[in-house]
């Protein structure tokens, strides 16, 4: 019989401990806190999208889920410090469009790309909407088109800054159209709205929670919005999409859970599955469709999802030489 010597069976024990020890450390995943970071201050879309799957991934998961809002170059900010955290699922992000398929696209200081993050899910998305100001004279997609098209170069839009869903949508519509106008970048939705009820903007591309206020009001007129098919919030507003020449336009502003690349499988499935818990439960669902959001379906394959609005936002960033 052959006998192992005492200081060869403890490096081996210490061996077989240290190789355990990070399939223990992901099967008791999560015990302590987790960090969610969003890349905006507090109050905004995607911050409400955030905090309210936080309070669902904790219940489900078991530990507090926390928001840390670190705002600043269009989302990217908050982007970068998830990109360089340790991939333990610790330190997440919310983030949309902007930050996670489009800043890469349109300004070299984003330094980030996909492959530095791994995907989680999708989790709710809002359609954008073309309104026209009072004084514009217009009240609907076939008289916006026209008086547009007769006058090139006269009229312009507004969004909430460059490189923005809102922007990219905007362009969108002038390739569709082909239409001549002019892109005018506001700091935020603010002076955007003020411009566009004082008659001192012709446009403008809001995210629908944020416009319907004023659409109600009437201080605005709602051309279409800018996903496919009508959204069940406005099912009186029609998609630009239903009018031929601009049956290509689908842009919504989305929200999704990514984590650092090289996350553990075990952690990434438990995260998943988490978040899948969490768009099925009806309390979330009524929350996210209050605020004019549309809650993805947990089969939504959110890798192929991302490869294919990254194309999208490509094609027209190159169309419209957009750049930062």
């Amino acid at each position: 019989m052959t006998t192992v010597h005492p200081l060869r069976r403890f490096a081996l024990l210490c061996g077989l401990a240290v190789l355990a020890a990070p399939a223990i450390a992901q099967d008791a995943y999560p015990s302590k806190p987790i960090t969610i970071v969003v890349g905006y201050p507090p109050g905004g879309s995607t911050d409400l999208t955030a905090r309210t799957v936080a309070t669902e991934l904790g219940n489900k998961l078991g530990v507090p889920v926390v928001i840390e809002n670190l705002g600043g170059a269009g989302g990217a900010i908050g982007a970068q410090k998830v990109a360089n955290a340790a991939p333990d699922g610790y330190t997440l992000l919310v983030g949309a469009n902007n930050e996670i398929a489009i800043n890469k696209l349109v300004t070299k200081k984003v330094k980030y790309d996909l492959k530095d993050f791994t995907a989680i899910g999708l989790i709710a998305s809002q359609p954008l909407v073309l309104v026209a100001s009072t004084g514009a004279g217009v009240k609907n997609m076939a008289e916006f088109t026209q008086k547009v098209s007769k006058n090139p170069g006269k009229f312009s839009y507004g969004s909430s800054g460059v490189g923005t869903a809102l922007h990219l949508a905007g362009e969108a519509v002038k390739e569709q159209g082909k239409l001549f106008m002019t892109h005018i970048p506001y700091r935020g939705v603010a002076p955007l709205t003020s411009d566009l009820m004082g008659n001192n903007l012709e446009y403008g591309v809001f995210v629908l929670s944020s416009g319907l206020p004023h659409i109600k009001s009437g201080k605005v007129i709602a051309l279409g919005t800018t996903e496919a098919k009508r959204s069940a919030t406005t099912p009186d507003i029609p998609a630009l999409a239903e009018s031929p020449q601009y049956k290509n336009v689908d842009i919504s502003v989305w929200f999704a859970l990514m984590g650092p690349a090289n996350l553990p499988k075990p952690v990434t499935d438990k995260l998943k599955k988490a978040l899948s818990d969490s768009l099925q439960s009806p309390d979330f669902r009524k929350k996210m469709e209050a605020s004019g959001s549309t809650v993805a379906s947990p089969t939504v394959n959110i890798d192929q999802f991302l490869v294919t609005e990254v194309a999208k936002y490509k094609k027209i960033v190159e169309f419209a030489k957009i750049e930062e």
